[in-house]
């Protein structure tokens, strides 16, 4: 079946054609493409288009589409293994490999998806402090949770929604909304409502209001906050886990979380999640404490595998996070000089493998309301542009490029090549 047949009909079954909701490409004016394959940086579609990819199923393969040696033990372990719901090795091994590897990860517990680890943590915090409240930032996106779905960026920001239909009031009184890298709104959320705040949850290195890092003092106060209050801080690493950095973005920060949480490249690009951090707090979990969480597919053989094959190789090949900075760098580099030659104003934030163009005269951008300034309509025109010329990007202007181990300077340099031709 053709891209057009394919999605046409998906639109019977699932509501607007899709599974996740920026797949609908709506606020591009057209269909998404419908993928089929892909290996490296080069995916295709069911009608044969090829597209060098700087999506990469939104950031889990550093190592590219059907790397070997994850393909491999993949396939090794379905051979005798696809589900158990009961403890395995490989489960150990995941777990062992992460409190070795990863800064302030005493304890783990594997779930399922990002929102899965966000939510339990939360729980957790709360669990752990006797408190109800949470602070998280406008402009973060820490999943479908309904606390979480207030000024939620991502998704949310690009649909246009203030929130979400069919969650209570109820679900959201409790959580307190925070302006990311701002220091006094913070201290003044804490002053207010201080003896009730369980956990402060942050993406350190936002990716859901495009690619924003937050800053040294601005952390730095949110752990002082924290200790004098006695709520938890809470990094979620889902996207940036792996990503910006080996031991992730906690290690661009001399800030020491006490939760943390994981997925997206984990799992080798299958469904994964974890939260872990210091063994007291963890230690609150059921079967030892009194905080309940399970899942049947916790910890699921065929995604440990996966996820242990990606990990290792990247342990193992420092060198892959030097091949993606000095290209993200080329790339960066590359579009700048251009925007400047054609007139376009744009700023870029890079850190690592995660990239965003933003389509703003304010530089830099450094906070939610710098995001929403950006020129909806200038992204609309470069993000057709370059889907015509053969390049699969995030179809949001809220969202990351990713880079990959596979990604190579002639791809850079295709890329710099179609910008170069955006009419304006």
């Amino acid at each position: 079946m053709s891209n057009e047949a394919i999605f046409s009909e998906s639109k019977k079954y699932m509501p607007g054609g899709v599974n996740s909701p920026v797949r609908a490409y709506r606020d591009m004016g057209i269909n998404p493409p419908v993928m089929k394959s892909g290996k490296g940086v080069i995916i295709k579609d069911e009608d044969g288009n090829e597209y060098i990819d700087f999506v990469l199923a939104w950031g889990p393969m550093i190592l590219g589409h059907c790397n070997d040696d994850v393909v491999k033990c993949i396939k090794e372990v379905t051979e005798g293994s696809i589900a158990f719901g009961a403890p395995t090795e490989l489960e150990l091994q995941m777990a062992r490999f992460l409190c070795e590897e990863m800064d302030n990860v005493e304890m783990v517990r594997m779930v399922n998806s990002g929102t899965e680890a966000t939510m339990s943590a939360i729980k957790l915090a709360r669990g752990y402090t006797g408190k109800n409240k949470i602070i998280k930032f406008a402009g973060c996106y820490h999943g479908h949770f309904d606390g979480f779905l207030v000024e939620a960026g991502s998704g949310v920001l690009t649909e246009g929604i203030a929130g979400c239909l069919g969650i209570p009031n109820d679900s959201i009184k409790n959580t307190l909304i925070g302006t990311y890298n701002d220091m006094e709104q913070v201290r003044a959320l804490f002053e207010a409502y201080g003896d009730d705040i369980a956990a402060v949850i942050i993406e350190p290195v936002a990716g859901n209001m495009g690619v924003i890092k937050a800053e040294d003092e601005f952390m730095e106060t949110l752990r002082i906050l924290c200790d004098e209050y006695g709520a938890l801080l809470i990094f979620d690493e889902v996207m940036s886990g792996f990503r910006v950095a080996y031991k992730g973005a906690q290690s661009l920060f001399n800030v020491r979380p006490d939760l943390i949480t994981y997925a997206k490249i984990m799992g080798g690009g299958l469904p994964c999640g974890v939260y872990g951090g210091r063994r007291d707090i963890m230690e609150k979990l059921s079967p030892l404490g009194g905080v309940y969480q399970a899942g049947t597919m916790s910890g699921n053989p065929i995604v440990m595998a996966a996820g242990l094959a990606t990990l290792n190789i990247l342990k193992e090949k420092p060198e892959i996070y030097n091949h993606i900075e000095r290209l993200g760098k080329k790339l960066q580099d590359g579009i700048e000089e251009i925007a400047r030659e054609k007139g376009i104003n744009l700023c870029i934030n890079r850190y690592g493998g995660m990239m965003t163009i933003f389509f703003t005269d304010r530089h830099p951008v450094r906070t939610y309301e710098d995001a929403k300034s950006c020129d909806l309509e200038m992204f609309k025109k470069y993000f057709l542009h370059m889907l015509k010329n053969g390049f699969n990007l995030p179809q949001s202007q809220f969202e990351a490029i990713f880079l990959s181990s596979e990604h190579t300077e002639e791809h850079i340099n295709k890329f710099l090549e179609v910008f170069r031709k955006l009419e304006v």
